[in-house]
C-alpha cells in the first residue's frame, strides 16, 4: 500500500517530502508506531532519488518525529501526540438537519455500564455460553468454499435464494407464516427491515402509531423519517386498537411478546387490529423478535398468517436465537410494498453479506438452528422458572410480575413507589446489572418497574444476585 504523498514540480523535493510527512504525523494521519516505507521503496513510488528520501527521514529523526530501528525499519515516534483538529466554524446549509440528528436520542445504543457487572439482567441478549461455535464454524467454512466458486460479483438484493428458502421454511414451521421465497427479503437485522418499510411508506408529517410503552429505536426511526409518531397505550390484551387515530399510515406492534411488558396480544385484539388497519389503508409491521421461545399456553397465530388483505409486514431476526453480532434478519413484505422495499435496499446497501448468508443457510438446512433453539429453550425455561419463583416470592412485596408466555425477558412492575435510580446504582455496587422501564415510555408518565432479561444470566447466578437485590430493597425501606 502506497504512502499518500504529493510531490509538485522539481524544486525543494526534500523539503516537500519533509513537510508533508511532518504534517501527517502532527495531524495523526500517521500514528505513533506506524512503520514508514523503506527509503528505496518510497523513492521508487514518488519518482525521487533515494538520497532525497533519506534526507527527509533524517530531518524528521532530528525533530524526534521518526525513529530508526536497526533491522526493522523507520517508525513514527511513540511520544507523538496529534494536534486536536480546529473547531468547525463554518455554517452549513444543512446545519439544522445535522443538529436535529445530533439532538436525537439513541435509545439502547449504549447500555454502559451494561456488561460490566458479574450478574447481568440486560434484556434482548442471548446466552453467549450456548452459542454453537463448532457447528457455526463448519458452516462458515462451507460459506468460504461457496465464495471461492463464485464469480466475485454483487449478490441478489433480496438475498441468496438458498437462504430465503431456508428462512421461509423455518418461519412457516415455527410461526405459521404464509410466504414463499419471493415474498422474503434478507436484511441486516430487524432494524434494517424496519428502516426499509419506513423508507417506502413514511413521508414528512404522516402519522405512525407505535405501542406505549414500546421499542424506542422503532419510534426514533420513524420520527427520523419525518413521521408524526403517536403512542397507543397497551393493556393486558396488548395494543388498544380503539386508540389508533384516524389518518394513521403505519402501525408498529410486537403482538407475540409485547416489548417491553411481555404480554401477548389476544386473538380478539389481533382481529380488531387487522380490521382497523384495513379500514385505514395502513400497513401493520409485526415485529416478531423473540417468540421462538414459548413456555406455556397454546401458540397463537401471527398477524401475518391471519392477514387476508395483504397489509402485514412480518419482521424476524436471528439476533435473539443466534447473536446480535451476526446482524441477520428478514422481512416478509406484503405485495403492495415488496418491489419498493427491494429498490430501497438496493439503493441503501445493495445486499447483505454473502458469506454470512451462505453460512446461515447451511446452519438452518442442516438442522442446527432448530437444535440450538431447543437447547436454548431448555436453559431459558429453567432461568425463567427461577425468576418467577423469586418475584412471586420474597420479592413480591416490591414487585408484581407481568404474565408473559414467551421471549427471553420478563417485566416486574413496582407495587409501591421505589427510588429506581438508587436501586440501580446500589445494585451496580454489588455487581448486579438492573434495568428500569423508564426509557421505554415516551408519550406519558413512565410506570416504575424492571425489565429482567434472562439470556445473559446463568441459572446458578439468579439466586445469589437477587438475594443482593432483596437486601438492598430491605435497606431502602
Amino acid at each position: 500500500m502506497e504512502l499518500h504523498v504529493v510531490i509538485e514540480g522539481d524544486r525543494d523535493l526534500t523539503g516537500q517530502l519533509y513537510r508533508q510527512l511532518k504534517d501527517a504525523i502532527r495531524a495523526g494521519r500517521l500514528v505513533a508506531g506506524e512503520k514508514l516505507p523503506p527509503s528505496r521503496l518510497l523513492a521508487e513510488q514518488l519518482g525521487l532519488s533515494r538520497k532525497t528520501v533519506a534526507q527527509a527521514y533524517a530531518r524528521l529523526g532530528f525533530d524526534q518525529l521518526l525513529v530508526g530501528r536497526v533491522g526493522s525499519g523507520t517508525f513514527v515516534a511513540d511520544a507523538i501526540k496529534p494536534k486536536a483538529p480546529p473547531a468547525a466554524a463554518a455554517r452549513f446549509a444543512g446545519a439544522s438537519a445535522i443538529e436535529r440528528w445530533i439532538r436525537m436520542d439513541t435509545p439502547l445504543r449504549h447500555s454502559a455500564p451494561a456488561g460490566h457487572s458479574r450478574y447481568e439482567y440486560i434484556g434482548g441478549a442471548p446466552a453467549r455460553s450456548l452459542f454453537p461455535h463448532d457447528e457455526w464454524r463448519r458452516c462458515v467454512l462451507h460459506a468460504l468454499r461457496q465464495g471461492a466458486r463464485s464469480r466475485g460479483l454483487y449478490g441478489p438484493v433480496e438475498g441468496l435464494p438458498e437462504l430465503r428458502a431456508a428462512i421461509a421454511r423455518h418461519a412457516a414451521f415455527s410461526r405459521g407464516v404464509r410466504c414463499g421465497i419471493d415474498d422474503l427479503i434478507v436484511t441486516n437485522g430487524a432494524q434494517q427491515a424496519l428502516d426499509l418499510v419506513a423508507r417506502v411508506l413514511v413521508e414528512p408529517g404522516c402519522m405512525v402509531a407505535v405501542e406505549e410503552p414500546g421499542y424506542p429505536p422503532a419510534r426514533q426511526l420513524f420520527a427520523a423519517q419525518g413521521a408524526q409518531v403517536v403512542g397507543v397505550p397497551v393493556d393486558a390484551e396488548g395494543l388498544q386498537v380503539a386508540c389508533i387515530p384516524d389518518g394513521t399510515r403505519l402501525i408498529y406492534v410486537t403482538p407475540a411478546h409485547q416489548f417491553p411488558l411481555g404480554m401477548p396480544m389476544s386473538v380478539r385484539r389481533r382481529e380488531a387490529l387487522l380490521a382497523r388497519a384495513q379500514a385505514l389503508g395502513a400497513i401493520v409491521v409485526e415485529d416478531d423478535y423473540d417468540s421462538e421461545f414459548r413456555y406455556e399456553g397454546r401458540p397463537a397465530d401471527s398477524l401475518q398468517s391471519m392477514d387476508r388483505d395483504g397489509i402485514v409486514a412480518f419482521v424476524g431476526t436471528f439476533s435473539k436465537t443466534m447473536s446480535p453480532e451476526l446482524r441477520m434478519g428478514y422481512l416478509i413484505a406484503p405485495p403492495a410494498i415488496l418491489q419498493a422495499v427491494c429498490i430501497a435496499k438496493h439503493l441503501s446497501d445493495w445486499h447483505t453479506s454473502t458469506p454470512a448468508q451462505w453460512a446461515l443457510a447451511k446452519f438452518i438446512v442442516d438442522g442446527h438452528l432448530q437444535k440450538h433453539i431447543r437447547r436454548c429453550h431448555a436453559a431459558y425455561a429453567e432461568r425463567r422458572e427461577r425468576l418467577m419463583h423469586r418475584f412471586d416470592g420474597d420479592l413480591s412485596p416490591w414487585f408484581e410480575r407481568v404474565p408473559a408466555t414467551a421471549g427471553i425477558h420478563m417485566t416486574a412492575l413496582c407495587r409501591r413507589p421505589i427510588d429506581m435510580d438508587m436501586l440501580v446504582r446500589l445494585a451496580r455496587r454489588v455487581d448486579v446489572g438492573l434495568y428500569t422501564l423508564e426509557g421505554f415510555h415516551h408519550f406519558g408518565p413512565a410506570r416504575q418497574g424492571l425489565m429482567v432479561g434472562y439470556g445473559a444470566i446463568e441459572r446458578a447466578d439468579i439466586d445469589p444476585s437477587l438475594d443482593r437485590v432483596r437486601d438492598i430493597l430491605l435497606q431502602m425501606n
